[in-house]
C-alpha cells in the first residue's frame, strides 16, 4: 500500500525507498532502534540479549532475544532485504537452540546484556516482575518474529504452513519511505493478519483435531469420580479441580505446583485475568480455562484457574498426580 501526504485537499504520494539506498544498516541502525523500542512491532516483549551466541560449537547469533509476559522465549531475526532470504530456517534453528533455557540462565544472559547498555537495573527483579507468576512455566514455548522490508512468496508460504502446525511465527514488514529529508517507516504485520488472527487460530485448532482423528480412533474414555460418572476428559479434570479447591482452601501457589508439577503439557494454571485476556484474543466467546466463580482457587488476592483443554497427550499425567493426592478415579 502506498503512503500519501494529505495537503490542501490533495493526496501527495510519499515515494518508497530502500534501506540500502538510504545507508540504513541492518545491525547498527534497524536492530539498534528496535532493541530500544521493541513495542514498535510487539508490546509484550522484554529484550534480554542482542547478538546472542552463547552456545557451544556454533558461531550463529540471534539478532534479538526476548521473553514475553507468558514466560515464552522470543527469537527476533532481522533483514533489510526485499525477500527475507532464508531467515525462517535460520530462526527455527535458533529457536531449537534456546528452547531449553532455564529462568536462572535467562537471568545470567539478561545481566550481561544490561551491562552492555550501561543499565543499572537488576536483571532478576526486572525479569521476575515482567513474567509474574509465569516463572513456573518459563520457556514452555518459543515464539519467532521475523522482520524485513519484504518477504518472498516462498518464505510466507512456509511460515503459514508452519503456523498451522502450532509454531508461533510472526512476520513484520518495515517499509521505508522518503519525504524530503525524512525517512518514514510503514510497519505492517503481515502474518498472521491482525484482523484474521482469531479466525486462523480456530482453523489451526480444527486442522489439528482432524490430524489427531486420522491418527486413530478418538479416545472416548469416561471416568467416575466423587459420586459422578460418565465424565469425559474435561469433566473429570473439572471435578478433580473442584474437589482440590474444597480440600485446599488455603493452598499456596508453591503447593499447587508441587501437587501438579509443570511436566503436564501446556499452561496448566493461570490467573483469572490471564484466562480472560486469552479468551478476548481468541475472539470466539469461548475460554480455554474454567472461569466460573466456583472454579477459582483463591491464593492471597489472586484467583487461579485450570485449563479445560485435555486430550490423550496430557490427561494421563494429570490423573496420575491426582491419584497421588489420594483421589480415587475409575474408568467407567
Amino acid at each position: 500500500m502506498a503512503i500519501f501526504k494529505f495537503n490542501n485537499d490533495n493526496f501527495e504520494k510519499v515515494e518508497q525507498t530502500q534501506f540500502s539506498s538510504e545507508g540504513i544498516l541492518e545491525r547498527q541502525h534497524i536492530q539498534n532502534a528496535l532493541k530500544k523500542q521493541i513495542e514498535v512491532i510487539a508490546s509484550d516483549i522484554l529484550i534480554i540479549s542482542e547478538e546472542f551466541s552463547e552456545w557451544s560449537d556454533s558461531k550463529r547469533r540471534i539478532d534479538l532475544l526476548g521473553v514475553d509476559r507468558l514466560g515464552n522465549i522470543v527469537v527476533i531475526e532481522l533483514k533489510r532485504t526485499e525477500t527475507g532470504e532464508h531467515m525462517d530456517l535460520q530462526a527455527i534453528r535458533y529457536a531449537s537452540m534456546v528452547s531449553t533455557l532455564t529462568f536462572i540462565r535467562a537471568i545470567e544472559i539478561f545481566s550481561k546484556y544490561l551491562l552492555t547498555i550501561a543499565s543499572e537495573l537488576n536483571a532478576e527483579d526486572e525479569l521476575s516482575s515482567f513474567v509474574g507468576d509465569n516463572i513456573e512455566n518459563f520457556a514452555s514455548d518459543v515464539r519467532i518474529i521475523l522482520v524485513s522490508s519484504d518477504f518472498s512468496k516462498e518464505l510466507t508460504t512456509s511460515v503459514m504452513w508452519l503456523n498451522e502446525r502450532d509454531l508461533d511465527i510472526r512476520c513484520y514488514r518495515l517499509i521505508p519511505h522518503k519525504l524530503n529529508d525524512e525517512i518514514l517507516i510503514d510497519v505492517q504485520q503481515i502474518i498472521p493478519l491482525p484482523e484474521a488472527e482469531s479466525y486462523q487460530v480456530k482453523v489451526r485448532e480444527q486442522k489439528e483435531e482432524r490430524r489427531e482423528a486420522r491418527k486413530g480412533a478418538r479416545d472416548n474414555t469416561k471416568y467416575s469420580f466423587n459420586g459422578e460418572s460418565s465424565l469425559g476428559k474435561r469433566g473429570i479434570v473439572r471435578a478433580i479441580w473442584l474437589k482440590y479447591i474444597a480440600d485446599n482452601p488455603t493452598a499456596s501457589y508453591e503447593k499447587l505446583t508441587q501437587d501438579f508439577p509443570s511436566d503436564i503439557r501446556g499452561r496448566l494454571f493461570v490467573e483469572l485475568e490471564q484466562a480472560l485476556e486469552q479468551q478476548k484474543r481468541d475472539g470466539n466467546g469461548l475460554s480455554r480455562y474454567f472461569i466460573e466463580d466456583d472454579e477459582m482457587l483463591h491464593i492471597g488476592d489472586k484467583k487461579y484457574t485450570i485449563s479445560n483443554q485435555w486430550g490423550k497427550g496430557n490427561i494421563e499425567k494429570f490423573l496420575e498426580y491426582a491419584s497421588k493426592l489420594g483421589y480415587k478415579i475409575e474408568e467407567a
